[in-house]
């Protein structure tokens, strides 16, 4: 869907449609940036990740409205409604993406370019919203075809094109292709989807890892992953929860303090999805926007918020250097196991104080359960958390179809 937040906002109220228009965070609580924009504000080289008070100077006549998530999905189930009239196998990519097999719909509907037409003129017809679409012969070279062409279009790769079309494009125009991976090709003097193909499969794993294969295949026009049915869940890779902070954190406390809260909700998330990790990241972002990541695992995999929460701030205190001071805080934890796996556990492992643990955190959940969420709760957050008023998204990530 093009442009999808700004184009609901344009579906509610018409009178915003051919003006400059940018979907916008809260600037109380410091998310004060550009989250979408319409083609107008394009126009005026307004991007992505902008602050307001950046791409108002851009645009003097922009208009700034604060997102509205329910609308949002509100409306992406309005659009998906139509894609199941055309086929059952329906794989979301994000609230505003997903990938459509319909190899079993030519029959009734046509072929992939007549449906994907049809579903293009449906969309704005009952929804007011645009979508692009990409018709390929997998879905890497259909999401690329996506994003070839702009508003309102259908981009065709064919086993037949997709040399032509694919591998003269530069190599971070791939899926899965990040920053790192096209940093490294480059210091192998390759900058193309072509040149990464032309190489071997045990170059692609030599230097890009485990990852560089499945890339390669992609590359290669190779890539055989298929479309899920509509409703099945992938599993689950990672799960995560991080906050920007309404104010900058000065010390270890106020650090500690928003770590408990967010390892809290990652271990609620945890429980909820039967699962326990045996690793975790702190990933702190300092005001000057620089990343750092930590990592550590845990001697024995759990979900258990006590026993996330003092790894992470372990790790924290272990490898952070203040330096700047923080505006940014997130808790991930991977390498998920399902929590009636069968463990190995570690010689002199204290399983007494684990076993209370978990007796008092079940005890916590039932509290919680019958006499609300905020009954029970750190007593650090008593001095407050500097966590902006509107809740923090889950970050859960699949595991990637792809094999990526």
């Amino acid at each position: 869907m093009n442009n999808f937040y700004a184009s609901a906002e344009c579906s509610r109220n018409p009178e915003l449609l051919g003006k400059p228009l940018a979907v916008c965070g809260n600037e109380k609580d410091r998310h004060g940036i550009v989250l979408a924009k319409s083609m107008e504000a394009k126009k005026f080289d307004i991007k992505t990740g902008d602050k307001i008070s950046e791409a108002k100077i851009k645009c003097r006549n922009l208009i700034v409205v604060n997102p509205d998530f329910d609308l949002y999905l509100k409306l992406s189930r309005k659009v998906r409604e139509i894609y199941k009239e055309y086929t059952d196998m329906i794989e979301p990519f994000g609230i505003d993406e997903a990938w459509l097999d319909v190899t079993g719909s030519v029959r009734l509907f046509g072929n992939g370019e007549d449906i994907a037409n049809e579903l293009r003129k449906r969309v704005k017809a009952e929804t007011g919203m645009t979508i692009s679409v990409g018709v390929s012969f997998c879905k890497a070279f259909a999401k690329l075809g996506s994003d070839m062409k702009k508003p309102d279009a259908v981009t065709v790769i064919s086993k037949e094109n997709f040399q032509s079309k694919v591998w003269l494009l530069p190599v971070g125009d791939l899926l899965f292709a990040g920053r790192s991976t096209v940093e490294t090709l480059k210091k192998f003097g390759i900058y193309t989807v072509g040149e990464f193909a032309a190489s071997s499969p045990d170059f692609a794993r030599k230097i890009l890892g485990k990852n560089g294969y499945g890339l390669w295949l992609v590359a290669k026009g190779l890539d055989a992953s298929p479309v899920a049915y509509m409703g099945e869940r992938s599993p689950i890779k990672s799960i995560g929860r991080g906050i920007t902070c309404v104010d900058s954190l000065k010390n270890d406390e106020e650090v500690i303090r928003v770590i408990h809260e967010l390892s809290s909700l990652v271990s609620e998330k945890l429980v909820l999805e039967r699962l326990e990790a045996n690793s975790m990241q702190i990933i702190i972002k300092t005001d000057d926007l620089d990343v750092k990541v930590y990592s550590s695992n845990f001697i024995f995999p759990t979900d258990n918020k006590t026993e996330i929460t003092e790894k992470a701030v372990e790790i924290f205190l272990k490898n952070f250097v203040w330096a700047k001071n923080i505006r940014a805080v997130t808790v991930r934890t991977f390498n998920l196991i399902g929590s009636s796996a069968p463990q190995q556990i570690e010689l002199g492992y204290d399983m007494a104080r684990r076993e209370k643990l978990n007796n008092a955190e079940g005890a916590s959940i039932s509290i919680k359960e019958r006499y609300g969420k905020n009954t029970l709760f750190a007593g650090c957050r008593l001095k407050g958390t500097k966590i902006p008023s509107e809740k923090p998204e889950y970050s859960v990530l699949p595991t990637s179809s792809f094999g990526i």
